[in-house]
């Protein structure tokens, strides 16, 4: 299988459980929900992503012709002077249209821990150390356990409200304001809704706001 890969590069987890955790970022070209064209958004499933993932023109982007070929280029991505295990986050896009077990086995083994953020449309396969959800008003999802589960908010739709998901298998809920121009106005119905309701976290774009990829 050849991966079309967007970016690679070396950051720092920005959001959720893992915020604030050195990470190579490995972002997949194509989503299944939108096709990250702005021609397209309006009838878009999810209209309201912030996020470039269409090509493979981006720093380490590119087409890679098998799975040992991108876990090399992963690897490369985390610098040798860090000794912790390396830690890839694989993103969007939709990384699901693309993982596969070949890509698992090859990250793996070159001792790298997978973590996976997917809209839960697609089964997630066996293997990955790490699946975070966030679900997107009008997609069915199909991923109902995980790790973590990050309902950007509000969204109106009522299959898209958290008293939808608080029942499904995951070890953290998180709410994180929806980006937009009320991003301010989002952000203090996210913190109304976590202190009424104390299951669920805020979480916050740090990577935003300190200005880094």
């Amino acid at each position: 299988m050849t991966y079309s890969v967007k970016e690679i590069y070396y950051t720092l987890q920005g959001e959720g459980a893992q915020t604030g955790r050195p990470a190579v970022f490995l972002r997949f070209a194509g989503c299944n929900l939108w096709t990250g064209r702005e021609k397209d958004r309006a009838r878009a499933i999810c209209n309201f992503c912030d996020t470039e993932f269409v090509g493979t023109d981006g720093p380490g982007g590119g087409k890679f012709a098998n799975a040992a070929d991108l876990a090399a280029a992963v690897r490369a991505t985390w610098p040798d002077s860090v000794s912790d295990k390396p830690y890839v986050v694989c993103t969007g896009g939709e990384p699901l249209l693309q993982i596969d077990d070949a890509a698992i086995e090859a990250l793996h083994n070159a001792g790298i821990e997978i973590a996976v953020e997917t809209n839960g449309t697609l089964q997630a396969p066996a293997g990955l150390d790490w699946i975070c959800v966030s679900p997107k008003a009008g997609a069915t999802v199909v991923q109902t356990s995980g790790d973590e589960l990050k309902l950007v908010y509000p969204q109106p739709e009522p299959e898209a409200q958290p008293e939808r998901f608080i029942d499904m298998a995951f070890s953290h809920f998180f709410l994180q304001p929806m980006d937009s121009a009320n991003r301010e106005e989002n952000t203090q119905a996210a913190i109304r809704y976590c202190l009424d309701h104390p299951h669920w976290k805020l979480s916050l774009q740090t990577h935003k706001i300190i200005g880094i990829p």
